[in-house]
């Protein structure tokens, strides 16, 4: 049950899935003190799944990994549900991802396995509410705390969400615009920019980096990937003093195999860096499998600013989009040149259905005026 008096208990969890935990958009402020960041491993769907419910975009959800859990509703619930492909069911009967649905009390959210991408995020009106530590809800699985007890859910877990000030349920039928979630393609090419030990390797080493192909390998977690491929050739050797790691960094150990450092990475290591990821294609691996192809793709750090900044773009647009439109349902008058429609208006903010009722031709008068 919800250790909070204003906490509402959303969901019980009857399975677990393979590996499903609360994940936000990480704890930011603390690698100096050598506590891993976590978050989502794609944050652009929690972020999108979030912005569904009108929620803030940080708010807390569950990050189901290959095979989701299965749910239990305390209450009539609002969620909505994107990323990897785990035909999602409720009472049996499929429901749509990247689109708003409500939940009574009572029903099972049932997910399955994975048929294409890797994780699927679910978000609840009002967030979950587990407690905040450093900053953050995100579990940290390697240190063991944040989320519900610093681990993955377990059958009997509890999961409290935040009191919803309002009716989420007028946002059912909301929609992610087609295409808005690209899916990831056979050969997935992720954009770098070179550094920060770059020096570290040969002219031979960085131009295999760049034009070979690499596949990730099984030993992925949300720590890291490691890839095979074509050595990459150090000029002398792989070990550095130790120093600290960004999200994204490709270390090279001696092995010449690239490594992709990610969420739950350690702070700090002694592995050169050849390059680090940009922001967008990080969440991107973050739905690959193993056996996926990767290539990488040299840019400029300006170029990676403005990639970032179109990326945050889309957010704008998607988030206006939906700020903007009427909320109202209703019949309006639409005039077109010489003739005069009424458009009726219904369905759920976000997806429309618009009528067009009758003909009617304006007066001379009223052409005038």
């Amino acid at each position: 049950m919800s250790t909070k008096a204003n906490s509402v208990d959303a969901f019980e969890v009857i399975k677990s899935g393979l590996l499903t935990t609360v994940q936000d958009l990480g704890r930011i402020g603390y690698q100096r003190y050598g506590v891993p960041t976590s978050g989502a491993m794609d944050q652009t769907a929690l972020r999108t799944a979030n912005l569904l419910l009108d929620n803030e975009e940080g708010f807390a959800g569950l990050e189901a990994t290959a095979e989701g859990p299965m749910l239990r509703a305390f209450t009539d619930l609002t969620i909505a549900i994107v990323g990897a492909d785990m035909q999602p069911l409720v009472d049996g009967k499929p429901v749509e991802r990247g689109t708003v649905i409500g939940i009574r009390s009572g029903q099972i959210l049932e997910f399955q396995r994975a048929r294409r991408g890797l994780r699927a995020y679910l978000a609840i009106a009002g967030g979950i509410d587990v407690p905040v530590i450093l900053g953050s809800r995100s579990t940290c699985l390697p240190a063991a705390f944040g989320g519900v007890q610093g681990r993955a859910l377990r059958e009997g877990d509890c999961l409290p969400i935040n009191p919803v000030g309002r009716r989420p349920m007028a946002l059912s039928g909301r929609r992610l615009p087609s295409g808005w979630v690209e899916p990831i393609s056979e050969v997935l090419t992720v954009r770098v920019v070179l550094g920060l030990q770059e020096d570290r390797f040969t002219p031979e080493g960085i131009h295999t980096f760049l034009s070979g192909s690499y596949r990730l390998t099984p030993q992925m977690d949300r720590m890291g990937a490691r890839l095979q491929g074509p050595p990459i050739t150090h000029r002398s050797g792989a070990d550095i003093i130790s120093d600290s790691i960004p999200l994204g960094a490709v270390q090279v150990p001696s092995d010449g195999q690239p490594m992709i450092l990610l969420a739950d990475r350690q702070t700090t290591g002694g592995y050169a860096k050849i390059a680090v990821v940009v922001q967008e294609d990080i969440f991107r691996l973050g739905q690959t499998t193993p056996g996926q192809v990767i290539r990488f793709r040299q840019i400029s750090a300006p170029e990676a600013c403005a990639a970032l900044r179109a990326y945050e773009g889309r957010f704008d647009a998607l988030r206006q989009g939906w700020q903007g439109l009427p909320e109202a349902r209703g019949s309006y008058r639409l005039s077109l040149g010489a003739e005069s429609y009424r458009v009726d208006v219904g369905g759920g903010r976000g997806t429309y259905r618009v009528s067009l009722e009758g003909v009617e031709r304006k007066s001379e008068d009223a052409e005038e005026q």
